[in-house]
């Protein structure tokens, strides 16, 4: 699955704690677009659509939050709740937010605009697209003999 946990370098003393990201440093691309998440009341899913081309480094700044996330093979688990550590994820990964606490702000780091065009909502047409691009149309007449 084309996910990774990057661990942040934090730096600080007494007087506290900071991280810098910094583009093709310990972000492994150009940022492009930033937004967070804030105020996600109890039981709300948030999420459910994959990426066609967008990668994306998401970071719970503060509390936590857990990611479904599924590349076509099957669903996997990840919690966010330590803000010195981020998540990239790439492109053609579904996605569904989940179990906000009361105080997560997250942010996610993007690698492109806003582009509606490059959203999949619809679970089972994510699924016919991953696995087209896991199995072309040649190689799965092969397999098929």
């Amino acid at each position: 699955m084309d996910i990774k946990r990057i661990q942040l370098q934090s730096h600080g003393d007494q007087r506290g704690m900071l991280i810098a990201l910094e583009p093709e440093r310990n972000v492994p691309f150009p940022i492009r677009r930033v937004y967070y998440l804030f105020a996600t009341r109890q039981k709300v899913h948030r999420g459910r659509h994959a990426h066609r081309h967008l990668n994306q480094l998401a970071i719970s700044v503060r509390g936590s939050v857990t990611f479904l996330l599924d590349d076509g093979n099957g669903p996997t688990e990840v919690v966010l709740d330590d803000p010195s550590q981020g998540l990239l994820l790439g492109r053609m990964v579904w996605r569904e937010l989940y179990d906000f606490s009361d105080d997560c702000v997250l942010m996610v780091l993007a690698d492109q605009p806003y582009d509606p065009g490059d959203y999949i909502t619809d679970y089972d047409l994510f699924l016919k697209e991953v696995h087209a691009e896991l199995y072309p149309a040649g190689l799965v007449a092969c397999l098929d003999r």
